[in-house]
């Protein structure tokens, strides 16, 4: 069993091994999945005529189901003390849904594949940002899940990158590019089953106790357990998730601006690339400065992208798309540190678990509004709309600041 590092002079120099490798494994499988969403959107809205409102719909229940399971999974992982097994089962189920949609006929099919690739991602989700937790140190939990949010953004980046050249190469046949899809899933895999440890501390304590409830389904009423403060994180997140658009929305603005299909995947590449850029430091001045500042320069770098996504023109979409980049880059991994810090270890899955899914209920939410805004009364009303919202956040965290604990923390 390992010992708890108490003091910064026992914190290692390096970050450990496990967190790179799941960084490795994030990269893979992101950059497999956004080579495929890079054109996705255009497809469902051109090939397959589906209205804006259809595609939040399906964006918006993909992204609950995912959260619902993350929920599941979480609380599972906490009971039977194996986390590994359940995130090679959702990243598995993921990969095998890759080939499903350049196989696919019709709508029902791509959103078939749409929802399996979710519930692969739900399942995976919280037993893999637990396990990383498990494997870290507390004092080096901010750096370490902003390094998997960067090499995981990192694949985001190189999925958009290579459709470009592919859709180049392959003269724009879309069902030929989304096969390529396959292989980068098929390696993350390999890496997560192969190459990772569940770290033994994770595994051995009340191990008498995880075999007499490894049977029973889990009870989510263990999330009453929760401490005030985590809740607080989950109540600023909410605010921020209801503000912010979907990716597929900015695709889809890019192609109503006028960007071409073989460089519509810039889109993505746009706000990957800063999000990739931006994460890793951003877990760092977490570290030393504290959470409140890097969550308020994250708010307004999303406010300033929503108000420039609903202007017209090209240099407002680019921009826009950056800061869009910029915004995930400074809070994401800033709230799974903070989901971590607040939750005891022994909730820490459950606690992972319910944040997605109130997450991922409110992406829902979100989703279904903005394509109903769009469809009845265009794109400026439905970025303008999350730009209200993300004031709405800065006000309560600027508000609530003294109240929220976890803010100030590091």
């Amino acid at each position: 069993m390992q010992k708890p590092l108490n003091t910064t002079a026992e914190v290692p120099a390096r970050m450990p091994r496990t967190v790179w490798l799941l960084g490795w494994v994030s990269l893979f499988m992101d950059m497999s999945s956004e080579l495929i969403h890079a054109v996705l959107p255009v497809y469902m809205t051109t090939t397959l005529g589906l209205s804006m409102l259809t595609v939040g719909l399906v964006e918006g229940i993909a992204e609950a189901t995912a959260s619902v399971l993350k929920a599941f999974s979480g609380a599972l992982s906490d009971r039977l003390g194996k986390r590994k097994v359940l995130a090679v089962l959702g990243y598995g189920l993921s990969a095998i849904t890759k080939p499903l949609f350049p196989l696919a006929s019709g709508a029902t099919e791509v959103i078939a594949a749409r929802f399996i690739d979710r519930i692969g991602k739900g399942i995976r989700g919280a037993p893999r940002d637990a396990l990383l937790a498990d494997a870290t140190p507390e004092a080096l939990r901010n750096a370490a899940y902003g390094l998997r949010q960067s090499m995981d953004t990192v694949g985001a980046f190189l999925g958009p990158l290579a459709a470009i050249a592919l859709l180049w190469w392959l003269h724009d046949r879309l069902r030929l590019l989304l096969w390529f899809g396959v292989v980068p899933a098929l390696i993350a895999v390999g890496i997560l089953a192969f190459g990772v440890q569940e770290p033994a501390h994770s595994r051995e304590p009340d191990r008498a106790h995880r075999r007499a409830e490894a049977g029973r389904l889990p009870r989510f009423a263990a999330a009453r357990g929760l401490p005030s403060a985590y809740w607080g994180v989950v109540a600023v997140a909410s605010v921020f998730t209801v503000a912010r658009l979907s990716e597929a929305f900015l695709v889809l603005r890019g192609q109503q601006q006028g960007v071409k299909l073989l460089w519509i995947p810039l889109v993505t590449l746009a706000f990957s690339l800063v999000y990739a850029l931006s994460a890793y430091p951003a877990g760092v001045l977490a570290q030393r400065f504290g959470r409140r500042a890097l969550l308020l320069w994250g708010a307004a770098a999303l406010f300033a992208s929503m108000v420039l996504l609903a202007l017209p023109g090209m240099l407002t979409l680019w921009l826009g798309a950056c800061l869009y980049g910029l915004h995930l880059g400074l809070t994401q991994g800033v709230f799974a540190a903070a989901v971590a810090a607040t939750a005891p270890e022994a909730l820490r899955g459950t606690a992972f678990g319910v944040y997605y899914l109130i997450i991922g209920l409110l992406q829902l939410l979100g989703s279904l509004g903005a394509g109903w805004l769009w469809q009845h009364f265009g794109a400026q009303y439905a970025f303008g709309a999350g730009a209200a919202l993300t004031a709405a956040a800065m006000l309560l965290a600027t508000l609530r600041a003294r109240s929220l604990s976890w803010l100030r923390s590091r």
